[in-house]
């Protein structure tokens, strides 16, 4: 009963170095270590195995007698690592280094029931520490799936409104403001509950920005996403932070963030080159949105809606169209048909499929010529 004692007294026991106190010099020039250990009770502790090993490598070993001495004579000068092999213990109990000078005799003692007594404090302060951290977690972790849900009821709010007949739009609308207000209060406590080094705190941060954007705070919505890359840059956050940006109308910016997204993630670069494309296209300027969505079509051929911007993109830059007496006359950049044949190809019934038969239809009417002059291609009646 009293080994399972010492066992379990010993289960939790950590690292502890010992400094060595020194005594004066003796006469002789070996030195030695000397000592008592007691046992979890303060009784001294008898056949406890003991080991050194210098810093040569050489070993010695001894145990303790009836009154718990131990004693190791004729040392080199050098610094040794005392050991002791404890009752039921599988790890040796590494007591730390000990530096044995010329004709010094160094007294290293061991009361286990004072380590014991430490360690079981330090053990105790770490699990209230762990607690307390498991407890911040979960309400972070509350409000976080909180934010989420209120977003994701905000979007399909904000669907559901676009739907609806006009007269009623604009009662719907409280709606989808409310649910992002609670969104971006929902982050903000997520936010304000973790610690400042938790992993969780760039995806928290990137939430918070689209909660922000959502709710029309584009300078807060910048300003988190800035936040969460600075701790994690991902080709994600600059995506995000990019169309942020690009519907703020701060496309130089914008530019920035997708170059870098695509810098990050090659093989994933297709959306952030196409987000870049419809980033311009949105303020018409179609022709520097032909790059970066030819760019999204090399990386992603089969994307029908890349295709179908590219055409678009093609077909209003201003460039193609050029005023010959009363008619203008349409030039189509190299690519623009096959750009729309590719969407109708990849999505012969679906929106851009559909969109794309009827770009196609305008665009082969008007390269035979668009008449200016007034009542033009009217015929007279007989």
């Amino acid at each position: 009963m009293k080994r399972l004692a010492y066992s379990r007294a010993f289960a939790g026991l950590a690292l502890v170095m010992l400094s060595a106190v020194l005594v004066p010099p003796a006469a002789a020039q070996e030195g030695g270590i000397s000592g008592t250990i007691l046992d979890v009770v303060g009784k001294p502790w008898a056949d406890i195995p003991v080991q050194i090993v210098s810093d040569q490598g050489a070993k010695q070993e001894t145990k303790t007698d009836g009154k718990g001495k131990y004693n190791f004579s004729n040392l080199r000068s050098g610094v040794y690592v005392i050991s002791l092999t404890l009752p039921g213990q599988k790890e040796t109990y590494v007591g730390g280094q000990v530096k044995v000078g010329a004709g010094q005799n160094v007294p290293v003692d061991f009361n286990f029931k004072d380590i014991v007594g430490k360690q079981g404090k330090e053990f105790e302060e770490a699990r209230k520490k762990q607690e307390e951290e498991r407890t911040k977690f979960q309400g972070m972790k509350q409000h976080f799936d909180a934010g989420v849900a209120a977003l994701d009821q905000a979007r399909q709010a904000k669907t559901d409104m676009a739907k609806a007949p006009a007269d009623q739009r604009e009662s719907l609308k409280q709606n989808v403001t409310d649910l992002n207000n609670k969104a971006v209060t929902e982050f903000e406590a997520a936010k304000a509950a973790m610690p400042d080094k938790d992993s969780n705190r760039p995806l928290v941060l990137a939430k918070l920005g689209d909660a922000y954007d959502a709710a029309g705070r584009t300078d807060d919505a910048v300003a988190a996403y800035r936040q969460a890359i600075e701790i994690k840059p991902t080709a994600s956050y600059y995506n995000n932070l990019g169309g942020i940006l690009g519907r703020a109308g701060k496309i130089d910016e914008a530019t920035a963030a997708f170059q870098k997204s695509a810098e990050l993630d090659p093989p994933q670069a297709a959306q952030a080159w196409l987000n870049y494309g419809i980033v311009l296209s949105n303020v018409s300027r179609y022709k520097e949105a032909v790059e970066p969505l030819k760019k999204a079509t090399d990386l992603d051929p089969k994307n029908a809606k890349a295709w179908y911007l590219l055409a678009s993109a093609m077909v209003s830059d201003p460039s193609i169209y050029k005023q010959t007496g009363g008619k203008i006359e349409v030039t189509p950049l190299p690519g623009t048909v096959e750009a729309y044949q590719k969407a109708i190809d990849l999505d012969g019934n679906g929106p851009w499929g559909q969109q794309a038969k009827q770009g196609l239809e305008q665009l082969q009417q008007m390269t035979g010529g668009i008449s200016t002059q007034v009542g033009a291609g009217k015929k007279k009646k007989p």
